[in-house]
């Protein structure tokens, strides 16, 4: 069953009751950029407007965590609502990146890991997926920190 922010559902709070789901595949935006308090600082503004319209639905965040934390907080709440709807010994599979904010590097991936056991789930599978190009990088004037990779995971409950 398709569920998207495009169509109007949100992660957080899926239409579907508790138990009724074999396998959920949750893959929100994992920019901290998408979550700002102000539209015009927004990440994925001109030759990148592909991002902000096909991860966000293009508002600004207007309560909860700033930054890095408002992805994780996304995350977990996305992971609570996946437990929820999921079937005993249903699959969670989850698409995130490790990011850097603020100059600090943040393992995105294990914070989530962490979360999601606690939630009771455990990972099964872990898959590093590597970009066969260069990201394009702009206003960036010195690299601080090693160049990122999506990781793929899937949980049991």
């Amino acid at each position: 069953m398709a569920t998207d922010i495009e169509t109007g559902v949100d992660c957080r709070n899926l239409p579907y009751d508790s138990g009724s789901i074999d396998c959920v595949v949750l893959d929100p935006p994992y920019m901290e950029g998408l979550f700002r308090r102000s539209e015009r600082h927004l990440a994925g503004a001109g030759t990148y407007a592909a991002f902000r319209s096909t991860y966000s639905n293009g508002e600004p965040t207007v309560e909860g965590p700033k930054y890095h934390e408002a992805v994780l907080d996304l995350y977990c709440k996305a992971g609570n609502e996946a437990h929820r709807v999921l079937r005993p010994y249903g699959i969670l599979i989850v698409k995130c990146q490790d990011e850097v904010s603020a100059n600090i590097q943040h393992l995105t991936h294990v914070e989530i890991i962490i979360n999601y056991q606690s939630l009771g789930f455990y990972t099964k599978d872990l898959f590093v997926l590597v970009r066969p190009n260069k990201p394009a990088v702009s206003r960036m004037k010195k690299q601080e920190h090693a160049r990122k990779k999506s990781f793929l995971f899937s949980g049991i409950r």
